[in-house]
């Protein structure tokens, strides 16, 4: 006959197991390496390394993916000899990405993204990753982007209505691409794009930190966010096990 002490034990292990699996990350990626006036871009590599190496920190399993498969070019103004060798971990992870089309999406417990004005050039009109994130919306599952990370956030609309509508985030400023003087290489201003789709932006002073977070939505303002925003990323999948 069944022991129903016996079960009840055997339930707890399992639930305990449970909650000792290590959260799963897919941190997604530009594939895109020119701008519109053929500067060269790509990932703004502080973005993607700071929250890179304080998941393997944490012992998070972490996936990069980027649409095409191929090998995800770090912007060379985000490049520094000094940071390199600190980030280099990070840095080698780019050079082996999965096609996004090929990532089984729904065994993750966050997705992040990443900036870098390449960003703005593929995942801003990735499809694959539209559903991606309607998918991690319907299911409570964190959502993360920094920077122009957030720009792959607008190709996710749901009968007709924008992700981001009503939600409250941030992004690279207006004001931060004037002053950065990035403005010729835009096939568009961010945050115009997040406000036309619905957004309510916060944002802060040029250079200054900034991190939103609006349910199972985290987005960080700029490169120098990006520890605050790893932190919050961390902090969120430590409380929702």
């Amino acid at each position: 006959m069944p022991n129903d002490a016996q079960d009840n034990d055997i339930t707890e292990e399992v639930r305990a197991d449970a909650c000792q699996l290590p959260k799963r990350v897919l941190m997604v990626v530009t594939n895109a390496c020119e701008a519109k006036n053929h500067d060269r871009t790509g990932v703004w590599l502080e973005e993607f390394a700071v929250p890179y190496l304080a998941f393997l920190k944490e012992d998070y399993m972490v996936t990069v993916a980027t649409p095409t498969g191929d090998i995800a070019p770090v912007d060379p103004a985000s490049e520094n000899l000094i940071r390199d060798i600190k980030w280099n971990e990070a840095k080698k992870a780019l050079n082996d990405t999965m096609p996004l089309d090929t990532v089984d999406y729904t065994v993750y417990d966050a997705i992040v993204l990443p900036g870098g004005h390449g960003s703005m050039f593929d995942l801003a009109k990735c499809d694959a990753l539209g559903e991606i994130i309607n998918y991690f919306n319907r299911h409570k599952k964190l959502i993360a982007a920094i920077c122009h990370g957030p720009a792959g956030l607008l190709p996710a609309v749901k009968d007709g209505i924008p992700f981001v509508n009503g939600r409250r985030l941030t992004c690279f400023t207006n004001d931060e691409e004037q002053v950065y003087k990035k403005v010729n290489m835009l096939p568009f201003f961010l945050e115009d794009a997040l406000k036309e789709a619905g957004a309510v932006l916060v944002k802060e002073n040029v250079s200054a930190v900034n991190v939103i977070q609006d349910d199972n939505l985290i987005t960080g303002q700029n490169f120098q966010s990006s520890e605050t925003f790893a932190k919050a990323i961390i902090k969120y999948l430590s409380e929702n096990d």
